[in-house]
């Protein structure tokens, strides 16, 4: 996670005055999609998020909100935001000759259960299946929720993953990539659109997802699980949420045990086929395409892309055989 600029963190101190928190104590976090920071104001914990500029626009990042409210309702426990002191959902302030939105959110208290899975690796089956329990009580509120009228989110279709204006950049075409890559991947984009032409898109497998559930976004503490991080929520097949949760755990010895526990957590609440358990793979592998085209975008945290391209030529030349 790369560190915080001075400029961001004047930006932190300066947006405090929209909350009337003016003088709390702030401390960096981290920053990756947004810079991130620790708000210690008077007998209450904040997190303060300036978000990258050009990811979202207002209207989407309100909306946002509005879902993870209907969400909190529905009995999940998710961020709670703080309105400034105009009522606002967020700040927008001036930052480099542009603008960037600044939210508040309620602190939970609690450790991630990513740093607890990898402390204590007995624990993967206990964590997994309650991560399946929370996956699939989101769909449950998605699938049957009337989305109101001017709510904007992005869609992870096959044009949001894969077409031109693909949420996460072109991976198909970086600069850094060979001819021969170049071609590899563009016979791998060809077949995930064939792919995910053939899924079906209703509500009750297409629908509101939270799109980064892995366990490193999920806060174990006193109340129970809290989750975090619904930046990169949207619309979306169900089977991409169960494949964000498993991916970077593919690798690992028990990965099938990982897996099984996941499945049989989500099938505690809702109903997954074998048929769709069998197209996890296919989105695996367009979770590491997208990685890589959101790593080219994003030169802060690092440029050499060797190995996010050998990778993922391993695995698109495997999956497609």
């Amino acid at each position: 996670m790369a560190e915080v600029n001075a400029a961001l963190r004047e930006l932190a101190v300066r947006a405090l005055a929209e909350w009337d928190l003016d003088g709390a104590r702030i401390e960096p976090i981290g920053i990756s999609e947004n810079a991130s920071f620790r708000v210690d104001g008077p007998g209450k914990r904040y997190v303060l998020r300036i978000h990258r500029p050009g990811y979202h626009t207002l209207a989407e990042l309100e909306s946002e909100q509005v879902w993870t409210a209907a969400l909190s309702e529905a009995g999940l426990d998710v961020p709670v935001p703080v309105r400034t002191r105009d009522n606002r959902g967020y700040a927008t302030l001036p930052l480099d000759g542009g603008e960037r939105h600044v939210g508040l959110l309620e602190w939970v208290d609690g450790e991630l259960m990513g740093r607890i899975m990898d402390r204590e690796p007995s624990t993967f089956a206990e964590h997994f299946h309650a991560i399946g329990r929370i996956a699939a009580a989101i769909h449950n509120q998605s699938s049957a929720w009337t989305v109101p009228n001017g709510f904007q989110r992005h869609r992870f279709d096959v044009e949001g993953f894969i077409g031109d204006g693909a949420f996460w950049g072109p991976f198909w075409d970086i600069p850094q990539l060979t001819d021969a890559q170049r071609d590899v991947l563009g016979n791998a984009r060809q077949t995930i659109a064939d792919e995910l032409s053939t899924l079906d898109d209703s509500a009750s497998t297409f629908s509101l997802i939270h799109a980064d559930l892995h366990p490193h976004n999920v806060v174990v503490g006193k109340q129970g699980l809290h989750l975090i991080d619904f930046d990169d929520s949207g619309f979306g097949w169900h089977h991409y949420e169960l494949a964000v949760v498993l991916y970077r755990y593919r690798d690992l010895d028990r990965f099938n045990d990982m897996q099984a526990a996941l499945i049989d957590g989500y099938r505690e609440r809702r109903p997954f086929a074998d048929a769709d358990v069998a197209k996890l793979p296919l989105f695996f592998l367009i979770r590491t395409l997208v990685h890589l085209g959101w790593r080219a975008d994003r030169p802060e945290h690092g440029t050499d892309l060797t190995e996010d391209i050998d990778y993922a030529m391993r695995e698109a030349k495997e999956w497609m055989g």
